[in-house]
């Protein structure tokens, strides 16, 4: 048996991809949305009701589906990624990575020693139970390690974050960071946008893949003309809600 290809990390900075966030824990619900042509879909873990077994039960369903599966630690730490990582998740978002030395403890937890501290077992579902050969030494080819920026004190640093050797691409939150920058609940606030508008800039100049979430068309389309790297569109939950109270907006003016 081959280790499976990471086609999220092959393809990104090449193409952009379009893509959203699962947050519900559900693996039909996931598989759904999997066959909808999304090029990546994230397992949440830090503001979603997902445990590892439930990754399993996604990750399965999405091995079948032509969609890459990203997986958010709840946070960065070396026991939570051990165990993502051994569940068989390549791609993984850091959350809340304010520095260069923040950045670099999350890729030594996706990497073996003597390159890391990622803990060994060679019988867990991402070497197939062991019936992976030579697993150890070509498994460090597929990981994706993606940092997420969601502080002003991520943004000072963000050059120094982005040259991190093993940091695959950077993820701006703007939830987070239009909290940081004083405005709560409200990304699409000018200094929070501009903020924004200089980070993928930024990023750009230095060549580093960039990412972002919004539930907003305008903003996706936004940040897709932009040359953002991996764009997300939507959550589950927005694209139910709002599918929802348009469809009941329009059947109660009838």
């Amino acid at each position: 048996m081959e280790l499976r290809t990471n086609r999220f990390k092959r393809d990104l900075g090449h193409r952009q991809q379009i893509g959203m966030f699962s947050t519900l824990g559900g693996a039909v619900t996931t598989e759904v949305f999997g066959a909808c042509g999304f090029d990546w879909i994230l397992l949440d873990t830090e503001h979603s009701p997902n445990e590892l077994p439930d990754l399993i039960h996604q990750m399965q369903a999405l091995a079948a589906l032509d969609v890459n599966a990203i997986v958010r630690p709840a946070w960065s730490d070396m026991v939570l990624v051990k165990r993502i990582l051994d569940a068989g998740a390549q791609t993984l978002l850091f959350p809340y990575i304010q520095n260069a030395d923040e950045a670099a403890a999350a890729v030594s937890y996706t990497r073996y020693p003597p390159h890391g501290v990622r803990g060994v077992s060679g019988s867990s579902r991402a070497a197939a139970y062991g019936l992976i050969p030579g697993y150890f030494n070509k498994v460090a080819d597929e990981i994706c390690v993606l940092v997420q920026i969601e502080t002003a004190e991520g943004l000072k640093n963000l050059e120094a974050i982005a040259d991190v050797p093993g940091v695959d691409g950077v993820f701006i939150g703007p939830a987070d960071l239009s909290a940081s920058l004083g405005h709560l609940g409200n990304a699409q606030h000018p200094e929070v946008q501009a903020a924004l508008d200089d980070a993928f800039a930024r990023l750009r100049a230095k060549g580093k893949p960039s990412g972002y979430l919004t539930t907003r068309e305008d903003d996706a389309a936004r940040r897709i003309a932009q040359g953002v790297s991996f764009v997300g569109a939507a959550t589950d939950t927005s694209i139910i809600t709002n599918a929802t109270t348009s469809l009941l907006g329009r059947l109660r003016q009838r």
